[in-house]
């Protein structure tokens, strides 16, 4: 399974669970104390330099999870411009994942574009739903590619950093600028598994996500490549220390600032932010290096209590707003990308999916299946509104460990998909939550839940826009006792 599905299991109120050595040898052309403009300007003050840390500290802070995800992911082991492909559905075997889906396999691939553009080529898929996101520096997700965007014939793409010049090639539909140098493009293809058979046509469909450099698409002569003796190693600590800045310069130096936030970069500069500048926080005095550090404590916890801002909640279902997205649905919101960040990265655009959760019953105590039974009652007209292409499900995991759980019918998840599901009169449906087999007709829509604390998540692949607007909340759930 890939790195970028594993998540550090952590406490963190379900309210909105959704859905890692010193720097050396990044250089400069002036010291930390010129790059805050401090010599022709006021002096730096703390409470200034405090301010400007917190906002940049919020700022970076998506960007720096970006990066030390990269860094696992692709700089360490040079797997930049190539796929990897999960080959098998999450399950409670998977000791690492926390929340994970049991709907989709991932094919994942991180694109260096210092020297030349990437053409990525996917196959006609008429069965099923997919989708490409390519998510940026930022961590906004700035184009997509698939089912509900370009549609389900085959589709060559081809993605470019700011600074390459050129027409988009013949035989390329589209062409795609990133505001940086490197990219993730996340690929999810929808799997049945209550069908037989099923995975393996997806194995198949992954042999034809075929990725290659322009100048291979082309048939020409491949540029020198890009050297990889520029990348700052990743620390937790130093990441957590005035020394982000660090990473931040070298960030900032692999893109495009955006006209909107380039005066806010600037006031950024007055303690030492700037585009590939070098960074020594020992060249400032030490009531700023503390008031720097305390500006940095303050972003952490502001980022830690912004859950508030993520969601709201309805029938006892924590509804996710929009918390990832392109630069236009994102601007400005930096405390909201940051705590999107802190939850996980790379979340879905709403109009993609859309995941509400529930650790609640209708009255507002735990969801615990060693004592109760529960029901999810879904009237005429009130299922999950998706589209046609899409298809919606609701995946069951333990609490606090956030798992799924074995269970003698091997059933993760549950939904529109599920073979025998039955549905009542007028388009109703009704879905046993519990440890033990209803059974009798109860048997086809029974959801094996563990025997104790648990939760659930709804995923909507394509919801319609009237789930999005107001936020679709699905049913309370009841007890049946």
């Amino acid at each position: 399974m890939f790195l970028f599905l594993r998540k550090r299991l952590r406490k963190v109120p379900l309210l909105f669970v959704v859905l890692l050595f010193p720097l050396s040898g990044i250089s400069g052309c002036s010291s930390s104390s010129d790059n805050a403009m401090i010599s022709d300007q006021t002096p730096l003050t703390p409470e200034e330099a405090r301010s400007v840390a917190e906002e940049a500290y919020i700022f970076a802070y998506p960007m720096l999870e970006n990066y030390k995800t990269m860094q696992i992911q692709a700089i360490k082991p040079r797997a930049f411009n190539r796929f990897q492909h999960a080959t098998t559905l999450a399950g409670p075997d998977d000791a690492n994942i926390v929340r994970e889906n049991n709907d989709t396999l991932y094919s994942g691939i991180w694109l260096d574009l210092r020297t030349e553009p990437m053409v990525i080529t996917t196959p006609t898929i008429e069965d099923r739903y997919f989708s490409f996101q390519l998510v940026d520096l930022y961590t906004h997700n700035f184009a997509y590619v698939g089912t509900r965007e370009t549609g389900t014939a085959g589709r060559t793409f081809m993605v470019a950093s700011p600074w390459w010049k050129g027409p988009k090639p013949t035989g390329v539909d589209n062409l795609f600028r990133s505001e940086g140098n490197f990219v993730f493009c996340l690929g999810r293809t929808a799997v049945n598994s209550d069908i037989e058979g099923d995975l393996e046509k997806v194995l198949e469909i992954q042999q034809h996500y075929v990725a290659q450099p322009l100048s291979q698409f082309l048939g020409r002569a491949a540029p020198d490549p890009a050297p990889m003796d520029v990348f700052p190693t990743y620390d937790q600590a130093l990441a957590e220390s005035p020394d982000f800045i660090k990473y931040f310069n070298f960030l900032l130096g692999q893109l495009k600032i955006h006209p909107t936030e380039i005066e806010l970069v600037e006031r950024f500069g007055r303690i030492g932010v700037g585009p590939g500048f070098y960074f020594d926080v020992t060249d400032f005095r030490p009531s700023i290096q503390d008031a720097i550090q305390q500006g940095i404590d303050s972003a952490r916890e502001q980022i830690r209590g912004s859950f508030l801002q993520l969601g709201e909640m309805k029938n006892s279902w924590v509804l996710t707003k929009r918390i990832f997205g392109s630069r236009e649905q994102m601007q400005g919101q930096y405390l909201v990308r940051a705590g999107a960040a802190k939850l996980g990265l790379y979340g879905a655009n709403l109009e993609e999916a859309y995941y509400p959760s529930v650790q609640y019953d209708d009255s507002g105590n735990g969801l615990d299946a060693s004592v109760n039974r529960y029901v999810l009652s879904f009237s005429p007209g009130t299922l999950p509104p998706v589209k046609e292409a899409g298809f919606w499900s609701i995946t069951i995991y333990s609490m606090p460990d956030q798992r799924m759980v074995h269970n003698p019918i091997d059933r993760y998840s549950i939904g529109d998909r599920t073979p025998g599901i039955h549905y009542g009169s007028g388009g109703s449906l009704e879905i046993y939550i519990q440890s033990q087999d209803p059974g009798g007709d109860r048997s086809a829509n029974w959801l094996p839940a563990p025997s104790g604390p648990l939760s659930m998540t709804l995923r909507m692949y394509l919801p319609e826009e009237e789930a999005l607007d107001p936020l679709y909340a699905p049913p309370g759930i009841r007890k049946d006792n």
